[in-house]
């Protein structure tokens, strides 16, 4: 069985976010989302959106999918932004209750650093994706400049410069740039474009400059300095190579044990016709972990 990294009860937002001194961090990643996420569409969705940081971004979108493992982190999205063009769906992005070709564009941002199986997890978003649907992932970098000069000054044991991921802690990997696109390419996504992102995450260097002048700096290099690859974050936009029908707008959750679709709704969830199982609606959060 696949591990899955679960927030729940966390307090992610206060303790790692607000108030904790990642205001660049913060910049430079709306910065590359804005570069890469297409300004438009039907439906989106952020796999690992936790309590909806980034959900500003998306006004462009008809509607928007936000999907967290962790019940606690969706109940603070929905206070933040309400339920107009949100939905909130609680599940596992392994095997995700939506149908095949739903989703237009799928973002996924500080969260493959927690996936325990990247092809399952690529895999699975290439099939709720629609045919030519965008994906937007950012990945932490197992070769960036400073890990490569810590392992030459022999300060680290993991080589940076070998393929496979490096576990440095329970559940948190970081991945070599070849494998993440090879991965990709498995997967049939086909790379479009790519941003080195961070480049300037360093304690001094935050202390001494203005987060906004340092965000600045480096949303000029994110593109020139792509091809490095040095950066300790490294965004993406691929494109989902395959032949498909997409979903009409009416269809979207499918049953997660047996994939059976459409699921039949009633006041507090919705049932499988296929296996009988019903999955409940609590607080305005779809809840796909377990059946009731």
């Amino acid at each position: 069985m696949v591990e899955i990294c679960d927030y729940e009860g966390s307090r992610y937002r206060t303790d790692f976010w607000e108030g904790q001194g990642r205001e660049y961090e913060d910049r430079v990643e709306r910065i590359a989302l804005r570069k890469l996420l297409p300004p438009q569409g039907r439906r989106l969705i952020e796999i690992g959106a936790g309590y909806g940081r980034l959900a500003d971004l998306y006004q462009g979108y008809d509607e928007v999918l936000l999907l967290d493992y962790a019940l606690s982190q969706l109940q603070q999205a929905r206070e933040r932004l309400g339920d107009h063009r949100f939905r909130y769906i609680a599940g596992d992005l392994y095997n995700m209750p939506l149908v095949d070709c739903s989703l237009d564009t799928a973002v996924m941002v500080r969260v493959m650093h927690h996936v325990h199986d990247p092809p399952a997890a690529l895999s699975e978003i290439a099939r709720i994706l629609t045919p030519q649907g965008a994906f937007i992932l950012e990945y932490a970098n197992k070769r960036n400049l400073k890990a490569i000069l810590r392992y030459l000054f022999r300060r680290q044991k993991w080589n940076p410069f070998s393929l496979q991921p490096v576990e440095f802690v329970r559940l948190n990997f970081d991945f070599h740039p070849a494998y993440m696109e090879s991965r990709l390419q498995e997967a049939g996504f086909d790379l479009e474009a790519q941003l080195a992102v961070s480049t300037f995450r360093l304690p001094l260097l935050k202390r001494l400059v203005p987060a906004p002048l340092l965000a600045h700096l480096d949303g000029l290099l994110q593109r020139p300095s792509a091809g490095l690859k040095l950066a300790p974050s490294l965004f993406l936009r691929a494109r989902i190579e395959k032949m498909g029908r997409v979903a009409p707008v009416e269809s979207l959750f499918r049953c997660p044990l047996c994939a059976t679709t459409p699921l039949k709704r009633s006041a507090a969830a919705l049932i499988c016709v296929g296996c009988g199982r019903r999955w409940a609606i609590q607080d305005g959060i779809y809840n796909f972990k377990e059946p009731i």
